[in-house]
């Protein structure tokens, strides 16, 4: 039986390392204002989209060139009644070297079809990290948002 969890994956032409690197710097893909860090095991992070999105994360494995986990400590999402749909999921990315480059599987552990906020999560992650962040690792440049200027509809929209 497959997990019904959001996953995607892509392979870039960059070296385990520098995949790992892009990942631990969410402001160049992800949010361009986020507090606190993410390049330690025990290290929290959190961001907020004003009036749509609230999240807390700690970095629960950081393994050099093959994994990162971040477990969602707290969350509020301003569109759904159920806030409790991402606290305690698991955010992972594994990699695994493949021909000259490395291959990223991103998963939401925990964000699956069932949950009010999962189209808008799934369209918001296939951005983030399909785009902005394949982006930062095969070019330099992320494209994250400001979280002062997003709107509930341009995140849902965002891969859809």
């Amino acid at each position: 039986m497959s997990n019904p969890s959001y996953t995607t994956s892509f392979t870039a032409g960059r070296s385990p390392d520098q995949v790992i690197d892009a990942i631990t710097d969410v402001r160049s893909w992800w949010m361009t204002k986020v507090d606190g860090d993410n390049r330690a095991v025990g290290d929290e992070f959190s961001y907020r989209v004003p009036g749509i999105h609230y999240c807390r994360m700690r970095v629960t494995e950081l393994v050099p060139g093959q994994r990162v986990v971040w477990q969602v400590v707290d969350n509020h999402m301003g569109f759904i009644e159920d806030q409790s749909e991402w606290k305690g999921t698991e955010i992972r990315f594994e990699l695994s070297e493949r021909d000259g480059g490395t291959e990223l599987r991103f998963t939401h552990d925990g964000l699956v079809p069932a949950y009010e906020c999962f189209d808008v999560c799934r369209n918001a992650w296939t951005f983030y990290v399909g785009d902005s962040l394949r982006s930062l690792i095969e070019t330099g440049e992320g494209k994250p948002s400001d979280p002062d200027a997003i709107s509930l509809g341009e995140e849902a929209a965002r891969a859809g």
